[in-house]
């Protein structure tokens, strides 16, 4: 009778716990989170993820937890990011500043936030080494390629023209601004059908160490690469959302803490995603130019809004504050 009445103790106690157990196991159901990046060293953080995540270690799984499945999402340029952001397809995504800002101002505040600042550097005017191009009055009747129309480095090409007093238009003006594939630049640069290349790295390098050019005007401290977040994911899985933010704080921290490691992945990274051996020297020489950096101040996004509207390529302006809220 004793041993009877142990099972029957031992079973009610099973049952109790599983009956408080359940509600909790409820809570952990699959989530799958997208996320966009360009293939690219300015991209760091996203090229290590989307590796890790092909190779069964991922940074982010590992924080983030068994529950959540990563799906990563290569793309060449930001306004494709950001309409994916509307359209649903993608959660969050490594992206440049005039993009996200674009994406705000269109959606009236209503679907972008930004998460944390990614990398700084990396962006340059490139012209031929033998070229006699040295300051922007030399520039008048040249052509000058950016990697797209209404790009983070189309803008800043746009508003330094402008600022050293040349006449800039979508169409023509004083200088010819030409919105030209990052994969392009090389060729046409090369034969001279380019006059002189505004981009970002690994093309800046490619275009030095390729094709013999020489960087003119380097922006050290530009803004080059931040991470955003639909507002759908912050108001459906805000606690997803933060665990993102905090996985991307580590990462970056740990690049800082890990540059030959970091770049010896990243380069290994792009190889895979690109199927081409990418060079350890192009990436340390790209890798030179940049600084990993989580913070974004308000201030610098103000005046790249600011310089897209004086370009035309921005309408209207937007407060900033619900953008940087990091809230639905």
């Amino acid at each position: 009778m004793q041993r009877t009445t142990s099972r029957f103790h031992a079973f009610w106690i099973g049952f109790v716990a599983l009956v408080w157990i359940a509600p909790g196991a409820c809570l952990a159901e699959p989530v799958v989170l997208r996320i966009g990046y360009f293939p690219n060293v300015t991209h760091a953080q996203g090229v290590i993820g989307a590796a890790g995540t092909r190779e069964k270690a991922g940074w982010f799984e590992q924080r983030l937890g068994p529950e959540v499945t990563i799906q990563w999402f290569p793309f060449n340029a930001g306004p494709s990011a950001m309409e994916s952001i509307f359209a649903g397809s993608i959660d969050a995504t490594y992206v440049g500043p005039n993009p996200a800002l674009n994406a705000y101002i269109k959606s009236k505040g209503e679907e972008i936030r930004i998460l944390a600042g990614s990398a700084r550097g990396g962006a340059a005017l490139v012209v031929p080494s033998l070229s006699t191009l040295a300051k922007a009055d030399d520039f008048r009747g040249k052509k000058v390629g950016t990697p797209q129309l209404g790009n983070t480095q189309d803008v800043s090409a746009r508003a330094w023209f402008r600022s050293q007093g040349l006449k800039v238009t979508q169409t023509g003006g004083d200088v010819f601004i030409i919105p030209t594939p990052n994969p392009d630049q090389l060729g046409l640069f090369q034969a001279g059908h380019l006059d002189a290349v505004w981009t970002v790295e690994p093309w800046v390098s490619r275009l030095v160490l390729e094709g013999k050019g020489r960087v003119l005007i380097e922006e050290r401290d530009a803004v080059t690469t931040i991470l955003v977040s639909s507002v759908k994911l912050l108001k459906e899985h805000p606690a997803l959302a933060e665990k993102l933010r905090g996985a991307h704080l580590e990462l970056t921290a740990w690049i800082n803490a890990h540059p030959d490691l970091a770049r010896e992945k990243v380069r290994a990274g792009l190889s895979a995603e690109t199927r081409h051996e990418i060079s350890a020297t192009l990436v340390a020489a790209a890798w030179s130019r940049l600084t990993f950096t989580d913070k974004v101040e308000p201030a610098v996004l103000e005046k790249f809004m600011a310089d897209a509207q004086a370009a035309g390529l921005l309408k209207q302006s937007l407060p900033l504050d619900r953008f940087f809220s990091g809230k639905p």
